[in-house]
């Protein structure tokens, strides 16, 4: 049986050739969609690949990833404009049953001259992926959601490689970028963590919130070296109202 990691790379080329035949890797009797603007199953799929097709995308994988059923891919996409993405899809028998992502435009270089998706990309310490993966659970517990931003020198390493496209390296930057805030409302909440998935020595956390008070979807990415995280990327999206969403599943 194919790998996790091969299957979500050609169930996505279909975007770029507009071949049907790449949601073929889609069990279209058990597959929800959580990306609202998609319809459900395999049809939704092709119908989306065919309409992207026609304008010539470019589909770039620069991360890909595997824990138990999931797997998870940090992308660039070219429709017409570049866009980052991070798709995550959930498998049984070799077929997708289950499908997130989070996409946003590409912006950048950040303060510190970094791009959205350059950086680290080789999988190390396979042995530490649990470890890892409790680290950054309680860092986003404690930090993003609970706001206890005294503690961040428990968790970031001060010289963090930061790719978010508005904020610079290290762990100030990134205590003022949580710290933000209009009318003495923050810019950016976390109210939730939905997902946390990992592979060595990197990690990723679906959490869902508000930017600038509207409703918001958060993926970030993590690398962790010697116990600290030392490596940051993002993509923040806002989540469409409910009368717009194409299916009933929710972002989440």
């Amino acid at each position: 049986m194919a790998e996790k990691r091969d299957l979500i790379q050609n169930l996505l080329k279909g975007i770029e050739t507009g071949d049907a035949s790449a949601a073929a890797v889609v069990n279209e009797a058990k597959y929800i969609q959580h990306n609202p603007q998609t319809h459900e199953g395999s049809e939704g799929l092709a119908a989306l690949f065919a309409r992207l097709s026609r304008t010539d995308p470019k589909v770039t994988f620069v991360r890909v990833f595997e824990d138990g059923d999931f797997a998870f891919a940090h992308n660039e996409y070219d429709f017409s404009n570049l866009r980052v993405a991070f798709e995550v899809f959930r498998f049984e028998d070799g077929q997708a049953v289950e499908h997130w992502d989070n996409i946003q435009p590409k912006k950048g270089p950040n303060p510190s001259g970094r791009g959205m998706l350059d950086g680290d990309t080789t999988i190390t310490d396979l042995d530490k992926t649990e470890n890892n993966r409790e680290f950054v659970r309680s860092f986003a517990d404690k930090i993003l959601v609970d706001q206890n931003f005294d503690l961040l020198a428990l968790y970031l390493d001060k010289y963090l490689i930061q790719h978010n496209p508005e904020t610079a390296d290290g762990v100030a930057a990134f205590r003022t970028s949580m710290e933000e805030s209009i009318n003495g409302e923050p810019v950016i909440e976390y109210s939730k963590v939905h997902r946390i998935l990992a592979e060595g020595n990197f990690v990723l956390c679906m959490s869902e919130g508000y930017k600038a008070g509207v409703h918001t979807s958060f993926y970030d990415l993590f690398r962790i070296a010697d116990g600290m995280i030392v490596e940051h990327w993002d993509t923040v999206e806002t989540i469409a109202p409910r009368n717009e969403w194409k299916n009933g599943n929710g972002k989440f």
